[in-house]
């Protein structure tokens, strides 16, 4: 089941980019993203809501609450930053860069989160890596 999230997370993360260059014409790259995050809050908000898991507000660990706070963070000025870039650069180059995030995934997975690297990995790895500067040359 995860893979059908997956795939949907990959569709609107395009649509995303498309809707989001398009958008930003003209509009202050920190704004766009202001306001983008603004509506993401209320369709975020509305889910919990009408699906009752704010009930299980009270249940989170402090741990919890500060590595999704600390997520948040990570989440706004990583959208700030492809905002700007989007605002600046050709939308497939700033995407293709963005999505590099992968690489820096597998390298952090396998520092902080002791996820091992095999050697199919490394070699995707090297592989993703030449298709990235392939793409933005």
């Amino acid at each position: 089941m995860w893979i059908f999230y997956a795939i949907g997370s990959a569709l609107f993360a395009a649509l995303t980019a498309i809707t989001a260059k398009i958008g930003i014409t003209n509009v202050e790259s920190n704004l766009g993203t202001a306001i983008r995050t603004f509506v993401v809050l209320i369709i975020a908000t509305g889910i919990v809501i009408s699906t009752k898991t704010f009930q299980q507000i009270p249940n989170i660990s402090t741990k919890s609450w500060v590595f999704l706070i600390i997520s948040g963070i990570m989440t706004g000025l990583s959208w700030l930053c492809y905002f700007k870039a989007l605002q600046l650069g050709e939308t497939t180059k700033v995407v293709t860069i963005d999505k590099f995030s992968l690489i820096f995934v597998l390298i952090l997975s396998a520092l902080i989160l002791k996820e091992g690297i095999n050697l199919k990995m490394f070699i995707a790895s090297i592989l993703i890596t030449i298709g990235t500067i392939l793409m933005i040359l």
